[in-house]
């Protein structure tokens, strides 16, 4: 298991914090997925490391932005 952290901006209520949640649970092998409004943090836990690309068309899927891996 692996985790790994992003940073997300651009969200302002509990939609963004569920659109997000959302698409990066859809990546293939991630079991676990924490988004904090307050902070814009990002927590991935995954089966196998997760691509940063993958992540971030995930996030832009969304409609927000990844400002920092």
């Amino acid at each position: 298991m692996t985790t790994a952290n992003y940073t997300v901006t651009g969200m302002t209520c509990d939609h963004c914090v569920a659109a997000v949640r959302q698409e990066v649970s859809d990546i293939e092998g991630v079991t676990n997925v924490d988004v904090e409004l307050a902070t814009g943090a990002l927590t991935i836990e995954s089966e196998r490391p997760v691509d940063p690309a993958d992540v971030s068309a995930a996030v832009e899927e969304a409609g927000y932005e990844v400002s920092a891996p």
